[in-house]
């Protein structure tokens, strides 16, 4: 019996991949996004081995995410006015061809600092459309909205598998034969993705032109986003740790140098310690049948994700860093799926995209300006410092999350009733003491 609840629970936990279009996606990201994560991990290197500047490597996360940041909100609206799955084919070819452009120049030993901050605003400026164009064709691409916590949680996993995977590889690339290599390979990668785009079949409806301008759809988003206290309440936590909190990418390379006194494959040991602890996160999260009890997850996300982050600026031994990784990952992780999946289960359809055009700006677009004060103050005061001082903040934004709950959990209680998700007024009273 107990071995017969077991896998039923695991086949559960893969529920959203019997939708066709959802599976076709998984398999073509699963091969692309180790390509992504091999970029990521080789351009930091790249950075550090041509200026060996903190300041520098901030300076170039800001630049590949404040087009995000700035264009999102008009991002969001333009979503809504076209076809989603056609809006990604374009974004993913855009963005493959940045990366081959990118090992053009580095294979070619003519690649410089100014190059790769141009190509990395580049990418920011596609990922301001490809990120709220993906969120919202998740919908579309799973049928049953009961299956969507699911999807995005596998989603999540696929992420985090390639996070483990793609940095582990791209040490053992650039110690053999260079960071070129790399961008090449992430290149040729983003064909598996965009042929499972073509091959899936999507039901065009609603992509008619609206009555309404642009500029009065954002301000519909605005006001919908702000005046509505779990969306608002959820969306500035997310900000705040990761405009304090994520930046410790940025810093690994100096980490993996500086502090643990060692090379590529150092720092793809600690990206794929980080990946690791996310991935156990997001199967944790693939396996919940329901969205309730996210919120109180939400919470204690934050507060882990912080206190790894100040006890790995005390850590100076190779393993032990790897260990708080995996701890900061798992909260890094958790906190960002479990808002994702809340902010998609209470939106209405006609906002969506905008709405996640928002969550965009607080999961990428908050992120340039931290990664800047991070490399600002790695610089004057030492990366295990900064992490320490951004990990505090992450802890007293979840004390002040904790403050809000209540009134988060007053608003969603009807919500989840009227969806089933809760069965009556007198269960949702009693889901308080754990959380909805």
């Amino acid at each position: 019996m107990a071995a017969e609840e077991t896998g039923s629970r695991f086949a559960h936990a893969w529920r959203a991949l019997k939708h066709r279009n959802f599976k076709l996606f998984v398999s073509g990201q699963s091969l692309s996004l180790i390509g992504t994560w091999m970029t990521r991990l080789a351009t930091s290197w790249l950075v550090y081995r041509l200026t060996g500047s903190a300041l520098l490597l901030g300076v170039v996360g800001f630049s590949s995410q404040i087009l995000t940041f700035l264009l999102a909100p008009f991002a969001g609206v333009w979503v809504e006015r076209m076809d989603r799955r056609k809006l990604l084919v374009c974004t993913q070819t855009l963005a493959g061809l940045q990366s081959l452009t990118l090992a053009g120049l580095t294979l070619s030993r003519i690649i410089n600092i100014k190059e790769v901050i141009v190509l990395a605003s580049l990418q920011g400026l596609i990922n301001a459309f490809d990120m709220p164009g993906r969120q919202a064709f998740l919908v579309q691409m799973v049928d049953d909205k009961q299956d969507l916590g699911n999807a995005i949680a596998i989603n999540s996993s696929i992420v985090n598998l390639a996070r483990m995977v793609g940095p582990a590889l791209a040490g053992l690339v650039i110690a053999w034969v260079g960071e070129g290599y790399c961008f090449l390979i992430d290149g040729i990668s983003y064909g598996a993705v965009i042929l499972s785009l073509l091959m899936m079949r999507v039901k065009t409806t609603g992509l008619g032109r609206p009555a309404t301008s642009m500029l009065v759809q954002m301000k519909e988003g605005w006001a919908y986003v702000s005046r509505f206290k779990p969306a608002r309440t959820i969306l500035l936590l997310f900000a705040l740790t990761n405009l304090m909190g994520m930046p410790f990418t940025v810093l690994l390379p100096i980490f993996a140098g500086g502090v643990l006194h060692g090379g590529a494959h150092t720092l793809g040991f600690l990206t794929g310690a980080s990946g690791a602890g996310a991935l156990v996160s997001a199967i944790s999260l693939a396996v919940r049948k329901s969205v309730r009890g996210l919120t109180t997850m939400i919470q204690i996300a934050a507060g882990m994700f912080g206190a790894g982050l100040i006890l790995l600026g005390f850590s100076h031994v190779l393993w032990l860093s790897m260990l708080l990784l995996t701890v900061v990952g798992f909260g890094m992780m958790q906190g960002m799926a479990a808002s994702n999946t809340v902010i998609q289960t209470l939106v209405p359809e006609d906002k969506r995209a905008r709405v996640m055009s928002y969550y965009t700006m607080a999961f990428v677009g908050m992120a340039p300006f931290g990664s800047l004060l991070a490399g600002y103050l790695a610089h004057h005061f030492g990366a295990p410092h900064t992490v320490m001082l951004n990990g505090s903040m992450c802890v007293l934004g979840s004390l002040w999350f904790t403050t809000q709950l209540p009134g988060v959990r007053k608003v969603m209680r009807p919500i989840y009733v009227e969806m089933g998700i809760l069965a009556d007024a007198e269960e949702a009273e009693m889901e308080d003491h754990a959380g909805v």
